[in-house]
């Protein structure tokens, strides 16, 4: 079911979305200080391209320098890639069969909010 639901969400937005974090991330590349809000937008990406198996948790090590860095984020990319998830979650939900990716797209608002401190792992290694 995962698969099918990644297929159907490649074509209805996760090409757009991941297009979106590919751009953020290779603007925020462009200074060296920025590379690290690159590289969490290019592991973003990966996630919003191919979302259903995958989920966020909160990394124990994060601590005032992902709070900051997040604060940062915000104000460069985060508010309009969260602006993104919204608008393609609405447009999913229009339809049944979209609800579900719909829902998926509202949970990726907050990991495109405020990415630092967080990972991406796979759900079957979280039951293990």
């Amino acid at each position: 079911m995962r698969t099918l639901l990644n297929i159907i969400w490649l074509f209805f937005a996760g090409l757009w979305l991941w297009l979106g974090y590919m751009i953020a991330g290779l603007l925020l590349s462009v200074t060296i200080i920025g590379i690290p809000w690159g590289i969490a937008s290019f592991r973003i990406a990966s996630y919003a391209l191919w979302p259903f198996g995958y989920t966020v948790v909160a990394k124990p090590t994060a601590g005032v320098g992902s709070f900051l860095g997040n604060v940062i984020w915000f104000l460069l990319a985060g508010l309009w890639l969260a602006i993104g998830h919204v608008v393609s979650g609405l447009a999913l939900c229009i339809t049944i069969i979209g609800i579900p990716m719909g829902i998926a797209d509202f949970k990726m608002v907050p990991v495109s909010l405020a990415p630092l401190g967080k990972q991406i792992v796979r759900i079957d290694d979280l039951e293990r």
